[in-house]
């Protein structure tokens, strides 16, 4: 009897208590610890998703610039195009004094036709296709029947500037210089704005009125800061200076 009391004794010293604050110490670590992972991982997911979302920001960016390179490059081949089938001895050259107004007050054409966009995009087309095979003095004739008959049609915009633009590749500067002006006057909230007047400006230029060319080249970029035609406008006038 005595033995098996020294042998319980032995092994209790050998094992000691342990109290239960102690255990309610240890659950309390242990969920300290769980609580600390657990705002980790969620710093973690949200560190990747910040990433991503800065990946993604950097790559719109990306193609944004290359879109704008693309409408860059569209233009000036276009412009290229145009401008290289300008006659050299042109007969209707504007002077100094009959310098495009940007204030003069336009009038649209009388409403001749029901809007029908549908005829319209197709009538639009067939003109514009004029411009693509050079044919421009039909061109010019149909941009105008066009604008007759549409006046408010969604095309009437480029339509009118396209106009200008066929007046400038006959070497109708006077008629070009009207056209664009009509495009700032009666679509002053259309695409096509920026270009007309970057258009105006570059007409300024070429009859040797800086003043006029810098005026205009400026409300182009204060006005239109990231459209193409600035860009060319910013170009341009460090060609004056």
């Amino acid at each position: 009897m005595i033995k098996k009391s020294w042998l319980i004794g032995y092994v209790i010293s050998c094992f000691p208590l342990v109290s239960l604050g102690q255990i309610a110490s240890s659950d309390d670590t242990n969920a300290s610890l769980s609580g600390q992972a657990q705002v980790f991982m969620q710093l973690q997911q949200l560190q990747n998703q910040v990433a991503q979302l800065r990946g993604q920001l950097e790559e719109q960016q990306m193609q944004i610039k290359q879109m704008q390179q693309e409408n860059l490059e569209r233009y000036q081949d276009i412009d290229k195009r145009l401008a290289n089938n300008v006659p050299q001895n042109s007969s209707i050259v504007p002077t100094s004094s009959e310098a495009i107004d940007a204030n003069t007050t336009l009038s649209p054409p009388a409403i001749n036709t029901p809007a029908d966009p549908k005829k319209e995009k197709v009538y639009y087309d067939a003109v514009f296709g004029l411009i693509q095979k050079k044919d421009y003095p039909k061109a010019a004739q149909a941009f105008n029947a066009f604008l007759n008959k549409f006046p408010n049609s969604q095309y009437a915009g480029n339509a009118q500037y396209w106009l200008a633009e066929v007046n400038l590749a006959q070497g109708e500067t006077k008629a070009a210089s009207d056209n664009f002006n009509k495009v700032l006057q009666l679509y002053p909230k259309h695409p096509k704005v920026p270009d007309a007047m970057y258009k105006l400006a570059d007409i300024q230029q070429r009859l040797g009125n800086k003043a006029k060319a810098k005026e205009l080249y400026n409300g182009v970029i204060t006005n239109y800061p990231y459209s193409s035609a600035a860009t060319l406008a910013k170009r341009s006038l460090q060609s004056l200076n």
